[in-house]
């Protein structure tokens, strides 16, 4: 499966061959709210999108605006490889390429025979747990009612001392069980709870809305969230892209960066459309070596 810088690399153009070459380059990023109409189409068809020009325009109170041409490319910043928390195989995938998914949604399931036997298994141990308990709940009335009785007969000089503590030492040995019971219901309560998640992460829902842009596995296969580097185990279902999260990354040069400005207006014009003028601002300025 491809990997999300990969899938950015499809994103890319190339450099002009006569821009200048400097030794520093300062990449700005330039946020857009209106490329996420146009690039639906590229997903959804699976074709690279060029940008063509990302142009900043900065306008000095009552001078004339300046316009600065930089080439780059669409980025996200919101990118998964969705995959489950747990190793299994696949039973049914529902998603497609292209697909608009919403958080929450289920994508794909694993096969949950394993799951719910080991859920079926602690809920047995749970209900065998609470009979002991019960048990012991009656095992301990009865021994302190016969502690009572003793003690009358002791009282009355009709039994010995050692019927006495016989009875003691049999009211404390059961109240000990129960206590110990009581903890093993708990602990296998616990168990319980904890193999009814394993269930739940048999059904792989989506981390976040967005679209699909790679469907990677297949019903069938084994899917693993730890990669299993032989490539016999999927790592994820499929790549899921935040189209909320879109921008467009430009690089530009030394000499011309301290024309840029955060939040400074500028419009992006994509190859494949370049009838569409797409007002933006930016949001960054990184530099880089």
């Amino acid at each position: 499966m491809n990997s999300p810088a990969d899938l950015l690399k499809e994103l890319r153009i190339d450099r002009r061959a006569g821009a200048p070459k400097k030794r520093r380059r300062w990449p700005a990023i330039l946020g857009l709210a209106v490329v996420l109409i146009v690039l639906v189409f590229f997903f959804m068809g699976r074709r690279p999108v060029d940008v063509e020009t990302a142009k900043a325009r900065s306008a000095a109170e009552g001078g004339p605006a300046s316009v600065l041409d930089a080439s780059g490319y669409v980025t996200a910043r919101r990118i998964a490889t969705v995959s489950s928390k747990i190793t299994g195989k696949v039973r049914e995938v529902m998603i497609e390429e292209g697909q608009r998914v919403v958080e929450g949604e289920i994508l794909a399931t694993l096969d949950p025979v394993d799951a719910s036997a080991q859920r079926d298994l602690s809920q047995a141990q749970l209900a065998a747990s609470q009979s002991q308990l019960a048990e012991a709940q009656a095992q301990l009335k009865l021994a302190e009612r016969n502690l009572v009785r003793q003690r009358e007969l002791a009282a009355k000089k009709l039994v010995a001392a050692q019927s006495l503590d016989s009875a003691v030492a049999e009211r404390d040995s059961r109240a000990a069980r129960l206590v110990s019971l009581q903890r093993a219901v708990g602990v296998a309560r616990d168990q319980l709870t904890i193999a009814g998640i394993g269930v739940d992460n048999t059904v792989i829902r989506a981390p976040f809305s967005g679209v699909i842009v790679t469907k990677a596995a297949q019903p069938g296969e084994m899917i693993s969230p730890i990669s299993g580097g032989g490539g016999s185990i999927r790592t994820g279902i499929g790549t899921l892209v935040d189209m909320d999260s879109l921008e467009v990354q430009v690089d530009v040069n030394e000499a011309y960066i301290g024309r840029v400005q955060p939040k400074m207006p500028v419009e992006a014009v994509l190859n494949a459309y370049p009838e569409w003028k797409i007002p933006g601002d930016v949001i960054a300025i990184i530099p880089t070596a």
